[in-house]
């Protein structure tokens, strides 16, 4: 008899999951080969040869663990925003930063509150510490800020997450509407404010960096991986008040980011001129993908993100049958997971060739469906 170690109650009833398949599985499961990563909004355009540059600097140096308060990074993303450094904290990636948010906050059966149909990892981490999540549906395929409000105050609960823009559908909030949101949230309630695809959004819908300071009950989460192309440097930040920003050093994993990583995060952040040349081809290759909707009989939903949500006008069988069949012919992209989201899939952008191969693939899927 094997004797295996004593687990928490929460972990044993917990199933072994990962939030999103990813393209690798795939490809070893289902012997297809991935042409187009075009699913996991990653951006495939790629860092900067500066940052490249910088990461390559730097690999020598990588037997040296990076600096645990992460002091040179933190000042620089400070500059950037017109912060303090006190204001910021570093962490790996916002997946990462929404466990440490969760592990801060959630004790077994507290009330979370999201919306149906929003970030799973945000989910994985609060079953993950044993919360209670309370959900909200869309409206318009947009979070609907008084629905949340209104599951906050029912429950009294600790924790709601909001992400602006929004992961899966693409849409967006204006800025006001969001500060307005956060200031009328019991003090007693922290906002994860997830502004993941911030440097994508159009004008009024980030709101000021320091709009929020003041607001203790406030964390608004960035990320390296999106309009700067470092999904796997795993590099995020925080933007809050002092006190809560200092929280993080309490439990986050001082010694847990990568030389390597931070470097690219530096370089990246110094070159805006690169950003902006990726922010033009992101827009154009989101149009592209809308065009390719329309011409397959499809209706692209407005976007401020690095991907495109396209309403398949049927159901979530109908679309998963899309993303399988596209699957076949090695494009890889995703869909929503709750209805009535589900009626769409949900492609990222990327460079021309990926581009050609969806406009080729999707009229072929289509047919073989009928």
């Amino acid at each position: 008899m094997s004797i295996f170690p004593r687990l928490t109650s929460i972990v044993r009833e917990l199933p072994a999951t990962v939030p999103f398949v990813g393209p690798e599985a795939i490809e070893r499961n289902r012997g297809l080969k991935v042409k187009a990563r075009i699913g996991a909004n990653e951006n495939g355009f790629g860092p900067a040869p500066s940052v490249l540059a910088a990461m390559a600097q730097a690999a020598p140096e990588t037997w040296k663990y990076a600096d645990p308060e992460n002091f040179e990074l933190r000042e620089a993303l400070a500059k950037h925003h017109g912060l303090s450094r006190d204001q910021i904290n570093i962490g790996a990636g916002i997946d990462g930063l929404l466990g440490e948010i969760v592990r801060m906050v959630i004790e077994p059966g507290l009330p979370v509150v999201t919306s149906l149909g929003a970030y799973p990892t945000f989910n994985y981490h609060v079953v993950g510490y044993g919360g209670r999540l309370v959900t909200v549906p869309y409206a318009n395929d947009r979070e609907d800020l008084g629905a949340l409000l209104d599951a906050v105050r029912r429950e009294d609960a600790p924790l709601v997450y909001f992400a602006n823009p929004d992961n899966p559908m693409g849409s967006w909030n204006d800025g006001k509407d969001v500060v307005d949101f956060a200031r009328a949230l019991p003090k007693t309630t922290l906002l994860v404010l997830d502004e993941a695809y911030g440097e994508t959004a159009p004008d009024g819908v980030i709101p000021p960096a320091d709009a929020l300071i003041d607001r203790p009950n406030v964390i608004r989460t960035r990320t390296f991986s999106k309009a700067y192309g470092l999904a796997g440097a795993r590099i995020g930040y925080v933007i809050a008040a002092a006190e809560t920003a200092a929280i993080f050093d309490r439990v986050r994993n001082h010694f847990g980011m990568s030389r390597v990583s931070v470097a690219a995060a530096l370089a990246a952040l110094a070159d805006q001129d690169y950003l902006a040349e990726v922010k033009a081809k992101i827009a154009a290759a989101r149009e592209r993908i809308g065009s390719i909707a329309v011409a397959n009989g499809f209706s692209p939903l407005p976007s401020a993100t690095n991907f495109v949500a396209i309403d398949c006008g049927r159901d979530g069988a109908y679309a998963k049958a899309i993303v399988d069949g596209l699957m076949e012919e090695g494009v890889f992209i995703r869909m929503p997971g709750v209805a009535p989201l589900n009626r769409c899939i949900r492609v990222s952008v990327g460079p021309q060739s990926d581009m050609d191969l969806l406009a080729e693939a999707l009229p072929k899927v289509l047919k073989k469906l009928g």
